[in-house]
């Protein structure tokens, strides 16, 4: 599709120039975005912090392709995705905030080029004021940084269902588009980069996560078999090559790794708690005040100023849909409202617990028809009300924004707290003589170990991947400590270590094997 505001919706007649007034892709449409993006990733780097250190789940991943620490045991539910994205820096540095400055450029361009696919099915003003939204939410810029595979599903639903959309609307067939280049100008239909947008764009999530891959692409895979057109094969044939070439390796890894791709997804539900009826909104609802992860998910509600967008935001987005119904142009904000559902029905309704990064693709989809909707809030009024409706949704949105970045702050200080006490954890490690190579296990052993620079294990819970001789096998090789609760007791077989206390943590390490003949000890 050229860059052209005067685009045939599906389902709708071709609007003429004046359904986008005011819009230019080469001028202050692309500015907008553009700036957008820019104040995503400044916001990113100023309230986040590049030296917030990894968590736990990013240890993970970093891990894996690490010039610091060895892999730390990858759980059935993981996919690569997020190690591959990081490697260019892992592989050859240690440094958290080059890494956080890294994630936080490429969130920004990511979240450019996605948005920048949707041109021609919204006006700028409102795809700007989409991405401002979307960028707004605290989990969002708590997560753009992060070494986390949610964000980058966003941004691959984003892309695959505006590049799914730009295709359906195009009117011509693969043989009659555009063989010669004075033939597609921009107002011609023709959009050669739709079809490779909707296969990027499947790849991606499910580079990241094949599962969320597949419900967020459920309404465009219904719609293609059950909606005729000439169009269908090849974006049927582009959306299923995407998912493939994206959960491709998932699926190897799952017979190489895991005993079979049966046997992993199995695994994936039983590490989640057994997918299953579960309503997760009270979950949900209890992670808005900031909580990274809420399992066990007990505790108070936040304060209805937390919680108030949550309730508004389906409302405004049935009134995206209105708008978009009255200006026929249904499908635009009909799919993506769809995508969005399936998107957020397993995290609400299928699992136990809840982490308000499991939403963001469903915010991301959201924010389109929510943004329509305020757009349509302070343009359409009446001349006498349109000033009181402007100041009304201002007053709205900058009340919403500071209780977003309250929550941020609150976020960002107890997520760096509990990052840097791993880190004193491991620097007590080292004073103590357990230095790489060595071993981990134990409470938090996974973290703590990346800081330590050990590689971990466990011999029972999610992240089993030892047993306790092998364990013992090891201690009389390299150094080895097992990490409890400061008023909790080691595994039996560690009860004759010796024992140091450290904060709430105590660190129970191996006695150092008996130097052979000529060599020293640990040193």
């Amino acid at each position: 599709m050229a860059n052209s505001s005067n685009v045939t919706l599906v389902g709708g007649r071709r609007p003429g120039p004046s359904s986008v007034v005011g819009t230019s892709w080469r001028g202050r449409g692309e500015l907008a975005l553009a700036a957008v993006a820019a104040a995503f990733t400044l916001a990113q780097l100023a309230l986040v912090r590049p030296g917030m250190g990894l968590g736990w789940d990013e240890t993970v991943y970093v891990s894996q392709i690490s010039a610091h620490a060895p892999p730390a045991f990858f759980s059935a539910p993981r996919a690569r995705g997020v190690s591959l994205l990081v490697a260019p820096i892992t592989s050859w540095s240690s440094s958290t905030p080059l890494l956080r400055v890294y994630l936080a450029l490429l969130s920004g361009l990511g979240l450019y080029l996605a948005l920048r696919v949707w041109r021609g099915l919204f006006p700028a003003r409102v795809l700007a004021l989409a991405g401002a939204l979307f960028a707004s939410l605290w989990v969002t810029v708590f997560y753009g940084p992060q070494a986390m595979p949610n964000y980058w599903v966003a941004i691959g639903a984003l892309i695959c269902v505006g590049c799914f959309l730009r295709a359906r609307a195009d009117r011509y067939d693969r043989a009659d588009r555009c063989d010669r280049a004075d033939r597609c100008d921009r107002t011609d239909r023709c959009d050669r980069a739709a079809l490779g947008g909707v296969g990027a764009g499947a790849a991606l999530m499910a580079w990241m996560r094949p599962t969320d891959a597949i419900w967020t692409v459920l309404p465009l895979l219904a719609l293609l078999v059950c909606v005729r057109g000439r169009r269908r094969p090849a974006l049927l044939t582009a959306l299923v090559a995407g998912l493939v070439a994206g959960a491709g390796e998932w699926v190897v890894e799952a017979y190489v790794s895991y005993g079979g791709l049966g046997q992993r997804l199995s695994d994936a539900s039983h590490i989640q708690g057994g997918l299953g009826w579960n309503i997760a909104v009270g979950d949900q609802l209890r992670s808005l005040g900031g909580r990274a992860l809420c399992r066990p998910c007990t505790g108070a509600l936040p304060g209805v100023a937390v919680m108030a967008w949550w309730f508004v935001l389906p409302l405004l987005a049935a009134l995206g849909l209105a708008v978009a119904v009255r200006a026929r142009r249904t499908a635009a904000t009909l799919v993506p409202l769809a995508c969005a559902t399936t998107a957020a029905v397993p995290y609400l309704f299928l699992i136990g617990y809840a982490a308000p990064r499991f939403l963001l693709p469903a915010y991301a989809l959201l924010a389109i028809p929510v943004a329509d909707a305020f757009v349509h809030l302070v343009t359409v009024p009446g001349r006498a009300w349109r000033p009181a409706a402007v100041a009304l949704v201002a007053l709205v949105l900058a009340g919403h924004l500071a209780v977003q970045y309250a929550v941020l702050e609150k976020a960002v200080d107890r997520t760096t707290a509990a990052h840097r006490g791993w880190a004193r954890t491991a620097g007590e490690l080292h004073r103590l003589g357990v230095r790489p190579p060595c071993l981990l296990t134990g409470s938090e052993a996974i973290p703590i170990a990346f800081y330590t620079g050990c590689s971990s294990a466990q011999t029972s819970g999610h992240n089993a991947n030892a047993t306790r001789a092998g364990i013992l096998r090891t201690a009389a090789r390299i150094p080895v400590a097992v990490l409890a609760p400061a008023n909790g007791s080691p595994p039996a077989y560690a009860r004759g270590w010796p024992s140091h206390r450290y904060g709430a943590v105590r660190i129970h390490v191996a006695p150092a094997p008996a130097p052979a003949a000529g060599e020293g000890g640990r040193g």
